[in-house]
């Protein structure tokens, strides 16, 4: 190659990013009801009210609100100095028919926006159930009739409350995600609306996943969708969730929780795809409680935020109980993407695995922040984590925070962490051989991320696919 070359080659090395075309769309704000800024005991009441919930909830709500009250902000990871919960709207009704099971039933404007996502067509080629919420609540639930007739439950959060109370009050935030967990946690448990509710009846093995979307539209929003997952003893379900808002100047805040109860015997897949836009805050919690033989697998991808503070957390309960993660988080200008994930073993011969990929551009800050805690019992447990960083230019940033509490002599732990740029001897090599500018950086990258694209369910939405795709298309001074 001559220097000439080169020197073009290296003057027009491309950019990486994530096209966010089809999801800085926003609709004209058309609601029923949007509360004041902020948090207060009478907001909590009026949510409360509305859904017409029982006593043991209100109660649940209102001890959320003393522990949000109580607890501070964490004094670790990601600078939070710039989230004023005072400027956001916490609770907000579209005006829309709530839950309905025929997307016409669903106003065209919303309708069109799931359109544009790709959930109206995946629904139709590859899933067994479609749950859609935009803003606080779930405006269409679906589940195909084979497996509503073998017992599967998969409704909104709210309407399961109402239909199912006794088996939402055994799970909804007992032993899985207590309410002081953290103060977002309490938080959530405050003000939390919509979600999902799945119960998978002994033995059902549901072999094409089931998926919600959750959609922010509002300016200064916040979204606190619940999920509440029960896999009982010997059943099986994949259940994929994508997450996006449009882009404004103002913040907005997500804090949703994810419980998941894996009983005895059961597998459980949960594969999350989150894009929320560079104004909003992603305070997440995630945990799954898994019993004697049973396999929690999480894979998980954070594609937007302005921070992102997730991980995504396994109790290893049983005996012979597994937990799998694979993750990966990028971060452009202007992003902080603190994610990974915890696992405690407290059963007999427990196992885990973390690996977990991120990339960085323009001044984006990845970090890695995982525990693995063995306790004095959980016989030969064993763990292996695994954390790899690609950076694509010299002023972005990684860094990696394992913890490891191990207190149990025949247990077995193993970490390794790479942190990488893409080296202009990379990129001549293959271009030397005839490889474009752009199809080589694509082909690095590609091979960094495999392990993760392989195993997202990206043959069930259009808008999971696309989220992942990456554009080579500037330059890279």
């Amino acid at each position: 190659m001559s220097g000439q070359k080169e020197d073009a080659a290296r003057s027009e090395m491309q950019s990486f990013g994530i096209d966010r075309s089809r999801y800085d769309h926003s609709d004209e704000e058309k609601l029923t009801y949007k509360a004041k800024p902020g948090l207060s005991e009478e907001l909590v009441r009026e949510i409360s009210r509305s859904k017409n919930e029982p006593d043991w909830m209100l109660a649940k709500r209102l001890e959320g609100l003393r522990a949000f009250k109580e607890m501070s902000f964490p004094s670790w990871g990601p600078d939070l100095s710039s989230l004023d919960i005072s400027k956001i709207h916490l609770f907000m009704r579209p005006d829309a028919k709530k839950n309905a099971s025929d997307w016409n039933e669903v106003p065209k404007d919303i309708r069109e926006t799931y359109d544009r996502l790709g959930i109206l067509e995946a629904e139709k080629k590859a899933l067994s159930g479609v749950g859609a919420q935009y803003e606080s609540e779930a405006v269409y639930h679906n589940l195909k009739e084979k497996w509503a007739k073998q017992g599967v439950i998969f409704l909104d959060c709210d309407e399961a409350v109402q239909k199912h109370p006794g088996l939402v009050k055994k799970y909804f935030m007992t032993s899985c995600v207590p309410i002081r967990l953290h103060k977002f946690a309490a938080l959530h448990v405050a003000v939390w609306s919509g979600g999902t509710f799945i119960y998978i009846p002994k033995g059902v093995k549901v072999d094409i996943p089931l998926q919600a979307y959750f959609r922010m539209n509002a300016k200064r929003g916040g979204q606190f969708e619940h999920t509440v997952i029960v896999i009982d003893e010997g059943a099986e379900m994949h259940y994929i969730e994508g997450c996006s808002a449009p882009q404004y100047s103002e913040n907005s805040m997500h804090a949703g929780c994810v419980e998941i109860h894996v009983l005895k015997g059961a597998r459980a897949r949960y594969s999350s795809i989150e894009n929320w836009s560079k104004n909003t805050y992603n305070l997440n919690t995630k945990r799954a409680v898994v019993y004697e033989d049973g396999v929690m697998e999480w894979v998980n991808g954070n594609m937007g935020s302005r921070t992102t503070m997730l991980y995504p957390c396994s109790v290893l309960m049983g005996a012979r109980s597994k937990s799998h993660y694979l993750g990966i988080a990028y971060a452009g200008e202007g992003q902080h993407q603190d994610t990974g994930s915890k696992v405690y073993h407290i059963g007999k011969n427990t196992s885990s695995t973390i690996v977990s990929k991120s990339l960085s551009k323009d001044g984006g800050i990845t970090s890695y922040r995982g525990l693995v805690s063995i306790r004095k019992g959980a016989i030969s447990a064993a763990s292996s984590i695994n954390c790899d960083t690609l950076m694509m230019d010299e002023v972005s940033k990684s860094n990696t925070y394992p913890t490891m509490k191990v207190d149990e002599k025949s247990a077995t732990v193993a970490h390794e962490a790479t942190v990488g740029r893409i080296s202009d001897e990379q990129l001549f090599y293959l271009m030397s051989r005839g490889i474009s500018k752009d199809d080589a950086t694509r082909m690095i990258v590609s091979g960094f991320i495999e392990p993760i694209v392989k195993e997202l369910p990206l043959e069930y939405a259009v808008e999971l696919n696309r989220l992942i795709e990456i554009e080579m298309e500037g330059s890279l001074g």
